[in-house]
């Protein structure tokens, strides 16, 4: 896994117009918990913090804490919805060798049968795992699966040292009929068209109603 080191510096002042600030100076405001211990206001310097934070579960060294420097992992991420900034980040305390609980995005391998469509009903797993050892990903290989064939959580090939977190029967994907998902397709298409025509001939009418009786 990635592990990043970023410098960070205490917070003092609170609130929205000290956020801004904050971020004004090129920083994120950060708050670091875990442990039992008291929570630590932390700004972060936000280009590094913006580099990391691309590698799920990154795990940061985080140094220029009274007590030394910690090992952290990202829990909430919250960017501007807009301009996709980084407003504020909440960092959970972890130790070495210690077990948490994370989402792994699954990745599909190989190539679809022919004739087959794949249809992914979750893109990522709740596991296990230890803190400073986190895979990037649950590798799926899609290579020979048959028209037909579900794969559940149980069916995941887990990394070393990582267990699910999550129901062992959830479907994570199918291989559905090529012909058959286009005809569903297409019939839905076919229904929405006639949706909105019958909307379109309803407000015709009404307007025509309308005309009729300003006559």
């Amino acid at each position: 896994m990635s592990e990043v080191r970023i410098a960070a510096e205490p917070r003092t002042e609170f609130g929205k117009g000290a956020a801004r600030r904050t971020r004004r100076a090129g920083k994120v405001p950060a708050v670091l918990y875990g442990h039992g211990t008291d929570p630590q206001h932390i700004a972060l310097p936000g280009h590094e913090l913006m580099l990391a934070l691309k590698t799920p579960n990154v795990l940061l060294t985080i140094d220029g804490l009274g007590g030394g420097s910690e090992l952290a992992l990202p829990k909430d991420v919250q960017r501007d919805p807009i301009k996709g900034f980084l407003e504020h980040v909440d960092l959970l305390l972890v130790k070495r060798g210690e077990k948490v609980t994370v989402d792994l995005p699954v990745n599909l391998v190989g190539d679809v049968v022919p004739g087959g469509v794949v249809q992914q009903e979750v893109v990522q797993v709740s596991v296990e795992t230890e803190a400073t050892h986190i895979p990037e990903a649950v590798d799926l290989s899609i290579e020979g699966l048959e028209v037909g064939t579900q794969v559940l959580a149980k069916d995941l090939k887990l990394p070393s040292g990582t267990t699910l977190s999550l129901d062992e029967d959830a479907l994570i994907l199918q291989i559905t009929d090529a012909s058959a998902s286009a005809g569903a397709t297409e019939t839905e298409a076919e229904a929405e068209a006639a949706a909105d025509a019958a909307e379109t001939a309803a407000a015709e009418a009404e307007a025509e109603g309308a005309a009729e009786s300003a006559e």
